[in-house]
């Protein structure tokens, strides 16, 4: 990177740093934690004491599976040991659509009661810090154990995802998000990041992770489960498509890009329009002959750092121009950051 463009990320971080202190007026400070609940209320997420505390005994460890990968799994040993195995379990798990994260996975498969024991009387499984929770059998609720792990998995797939300046695991990772209107969703009070109380059926990770589930079922050709979340988070094809690029091609930080050329006279101007087909942060640095301008226009949230350095939240707009105004004759540089 060159050295008079370091500032640019600073500019980057600072929208950043403005965007999240906003975001957490809406987002009531969530923990990494989520549970697949049997009602929408007294949701308790994964609790490492708790698991700790819980008088459980295991069979299993990390299995090796027909995939080549490794999934630590445990099966608690008051389940039958011939229809509940952990390697079934591991082979399953490595059957969904997944990355590399599965190996930073343990899975403590449980009893119904185990499992409420765990998570919560109102929760059928949990996940939290590359630890997940789900029962290995059902009886009182319409759900089954793999539609819990799936959707729970959805979470653990979320915590190993980018959404900068956002946490993946409240907002759902980048490209579905954008394609959910999230970052507008949060700005209308539609949508509550890490909400897993009165609002949790309208907490777009919660519904990222049910939509996870719906794209494994999908792809398996199983019966669709019926959408139990916010209607405006139900997945088309396009949702899907979104997430299995965040699952398969997950979003990485945006390597600056350069722009370089020559201004003839002072005041003259040169426009460049950029493609943003995600939501994020937009950053532009431009250097040239004394008295130079940058301009940035179309997102509704821009922050003008300096007369040569500018910054906005992208937030459903899908293009940005950035102005150029010569402040005389000479070579021009600029950078810029696009999510």
């Amino acid at each position: 990177m060159p050295r008079r463009f370091a500032v640019l990320l600073a500019g980057a971080l600072l929208v950043a740093a403005l965007v999240a202190a906003a975001g957490r007026s809406v987002d009531q400070a969530a923990p990494q934690a989520h549970a697949y609940a049997l009602t929408a209320d007294a949701i308790a997420p994964l609790r490492q004491s708790r698991l700790a505390q819980a008088d459980v005994t295991f069979r299993g460890g990390p299995i090796t599976t027909s995939t080549g990968e490794t999934v630590d799994v445990q099966v608690s040993t008051a389940l039958p040991a011939d229809t509940s195995t952990p390697q079934n379990w591991a082979e399953f798990l490595t059957g969904l659509t997944h990355g590399p994260e599965v190996s930073l996975l343990t899975v403590y498969i449980v009893t119904f009661d185990e499992a409420q024991q765990i998570c919560g009387s109102n929760a059928l499984g949990c996940y939290g810090h590359d630890e997940l929770v789900a029962p290995g059998e059902l009886e009182l609720a319409d759900a089954t154990p793999e539609e819990v792990v799936r959707h729970e998995y959805g979470h653990h797939i979320a915590l190993h995802r980018l959404n900068t300046p956002w946490e993946a695991i409240d907002w759902g990772p980048k490209r579905w998000a954008s394609a959910m209107d999230v970052c507008a969703r949060v700005g209308r009070r539609e949508a509550f990041p890490g909400d897993e109380g009165e609002h949790y059926l309208q907490n777009p990770g919660e519904s990222f992770a049910e939509s996870f589930m719906h794209l494994n079922e999908a792809r398996l050709g199983l019966p669709e489960t019926p959408w139990g979340y916010d209607p405006i988070f139900t997945p088309d094809a396009g949702a899907l498509a979104a997430i299995e690029q965040d699952v398969l091609k997950p979003w990485k930080k945006t390597p600056l890009k350069f722009l370089s050329g020559r201004f003839s006279r002072r005041g003259q101007q040169k426009t460049f329009t950029f493609k943003t087909p995600l939501d994020g942060v937009f950053a532009a640095e431009l250097h040239g002959p004394r008295g130079t301008t940058l301009t940035v226009s179309g997102p509704a949230n821009i922050k003008r750092v300096s007369s040569g350095l500018s910054a906005a939240l992208v937030c459903g707009e899908r293009s940005v121009k950035a102005r150029f105004t010569a402040g005389g004759a000479g070579r021009f540089a600029a950078a810029t950051v696009i999510p």
